[in-house]
């Protein structure tokens, strides 16, 4: 996702979520010193594996599903490579600053197939590498396979950063590379790793093309950015609020059979009674029941039951 260009934005909205919610968060516009809060706690209590490119921490969230997080830039991305007996599958592949294929490689042998959680910059940029990727058939997912420049330079700002770039990284041409979709897919669909099987649940609203995972035999959800532990961007123009209330619904149905859910930003983990609370605060947000917290460069935050979403301003109006 593309960070706002106004410091006074950043700082302002990073202060407002902080005191709301406590979670200074990649998904919050963020002041420079953003990454002095790094390692988050939570990654004490997993499982790193050890990989040889610093630019990645990989860590085992649960049997079989490797966490490829990306703590040095400030979206905090984290694809998961889910690991069956016959093959894997890669969702998400991040940012695409360094090589995300090298590292997916060192933790599997199998064949890899890449799904995307959705197709904004943060979680494509890494699909070029690779020759078998399936996408939702929506124009959305077709445009965005194209790629992008002016979106990747923004993740990319000094303020964006936390250490040094890999090692002949080019800032100047970094660009989303475009990809080709070998197989779309739709909800429903089916991905057979060989002894476990992944089931696509389209989850409409934060774009168009979203989607969650299910991995019922291992009660795992892959929620992708419709749920994620700090303040979910609802703002663009993809946005569909309609849609993402039915979405959250349906996730929030799934929560007695899950175990765990994992989200696509800063942190792998969250329990499954965090669906219903989603689900109830941001229809308790868009029905005007909640006051706006801190507003400015036409973005709100609002907060119900310990849940955080950054709105368009005017998004909503308070009854």
């Amino acid at each position: 996702m593309r960070k706002e260009n106004s410091q006074v934005l950043r700082v302002a909205i990073w202060i407002a979520a902080c005191m709301i919610s406590s979670l200074c968060t990649a998904q919050t516009p963020i002041p420079a010193d953003w990454c002095h809060a790094l390692p988050r706690a939570e990654y004490k209590n997993l499982e790193r594996v050890p990989v040889s490119d610093p630019w990645f921490e990989v860590y085992k969230p649960a049997a079989g599903v490797f966490a490829i997080y990306e703590p040095h830039q400030a979206e905090e991305t984290i694809g998961y490579l889910i690991v069956g007996e016959k093959r894997a599958l890669l969702f998400d592949t991040g940012m695409g600053i360094s090589d995300v294929k090298k590292v997916v490689e060192e933790l599997t042998k199998l064949p890899v197939v890449v799904l995307n959680s959705h197709t904004h910059d943060d979680h494509v940029g890494g699909n070029w590498e690779f020759g078998s990727v399936y996408g939702m058939d929506t124009e959305f997912t077709r445009t965005n396979a194209k790629g992008s420049h002016e979106d990747a330079q923004a993740e990319i700002t000094p303020d964006q950063l936390c250490g040094d770039l890999p090692k002949g990284f080019n800032p100047k041409t970094y660009a989303t590379k475009p990809w080709r979709i070998s197989h779309f897919i739709h909800d429903g669909f089916r991905v057979n790793l060989g002894g476990r099987t992944l089931e696509v649940l389209s989850t409409p609203g934060h774009t168009p093309d979203s989607i969650a995972l299910i991995d019922r035999a291992n009660g795992l959800l892959f929620t992708g950015d419709t749920y994620y532990p700090a303040p979910i961007w609802l703002f663009r123009p993809e946005t569909d609020f309609d849609a993402y209330v039915a979405s959250v619904k349906r996730l929030a149905a799934l929560a007695p059979e899950l175990k765990l859910v994992l989200g696509a930003h800063n942190i792998p983990v969250a329990e499954p009674a965090v669906l219903p609370k989603l689900a109830f605060a941001f229809e308790s947000v868009r029905a005007g029941k909640v006051a706006p917290q801190k507003s400015e460069g036409g973005k709100t935050l609002y907060t119900a039951d310990g849940i955080t979403f950054l709105l368009k301003t005017g998004a909503v109006e308070a009854r």
